[in-house]
């Protein structure tokens, strides 16, 4: 049973709630793998048209946790194999048949925030705060985000987000059209399920078709791009000093 990825349907739409709520959320093996399992549920049941992602408790997703890095680089066959579940989430979200919609609230960090760019659509709490902290630890992104979001905000914007790893607000969100809308904390969720409900409603042939079609000139690109990922993430992961860095991150 899934316990750090909840999974409940109504109406034709799944929602996936990451469960960690202790840790915010921070991504370990154990959430990789419920969410892996929640989303393999959503994408191959026919009576699901949309899927709602949002996390429990205080934020969406702090990231990686970085208390268990240790655990994730103890050989590269294991971390290869970590980092490709991470991968494998964003094949789920991205390159799957169904709309999904982010309930987005307080801090969406590092993987966190891969799996906010993965959304098609984002609807962002004003409480959200975002930004990625992997370079400054010596590792890399993830979740096709090399590729998406250079598409989504620009290369010069997406660059600065990815290098210099600054926060960032729901305001500043709207200004770089990173989120579909923004709302009052206790307003994003039933503003992400009523427009989940509109576009379960929809043909699903044609929103398939849609999504394919919108994705179709850069998916070659996108698994390109992830397989990049992957290996200087890898990369990054087996340096001592990446371990050094967290180590003090965390002190």
């Amino acid at each position: 049973m899934n316990t750090t990825a909840l999974y409940s349907v109504s109406e034709g739409i799944a929602t996936i709630t990451l469960n960690r709520p202790h840790r915010l959320n921070a991504i370990n093996p154990e959430l990789l793998s419920d969410f892996k399992s929640a989303l393999d549920q959503a994408n191959a049941d026919s009576d699901v048209h949309v899927i709602i992602l949002c996390g429990a408790g205080r934020a969406f997703c702090a990231g990686d946790d970085l208390k268990e890095f240790d655990q994730q680089v103890r050989n590269p066959t294991e971390t290869r194999a970590y980092i490709e579940r991470i991968q494998d989430i964003t094949r789920g979200l991205c390159l799957n048949d169904k709309m999904v919609v982010g309930a987005i609230h307080g801090w969406a960090v590092g993987g966190g925030l891969e799996w906010v760019i993965n959304c098609d659509f984002v609807v962002m709490a004003q409480s959200c705060r975002f930004f990625f902290s992997e370079i400054s630890l010596g590792v890399f992104v993830t979740g096709g985000v090399t590729r998406l979001l250079v598409e989504q905000i620009g290369l010069q914007n997406a660059r600065k987000m990815i290098l210099l790893g600054e926060r960032y607000s729901a305001s500043d969100a709207v200004e770089l059209g990173f989120s579909w809308q923004i709302a009052e904390d206790d307003e994003v969720t039933p503003l992400a399920r009523s427009l989940a409900q509109q576009i379960a409603v929809l043909p699903a042939g044609p929103v398939k078709n849609l999504k394919q079609a919108l994705r179709e000139s850069p998916t070659a690109n996108l698994e390109s791009a992830m397989a990049l990922e992957t290996q200087a993430t890898l990369e990054g992961f087996l340096d001592p000093l990446s371990a050094d860095r967290v180590r003090n991150r965390l002190s």
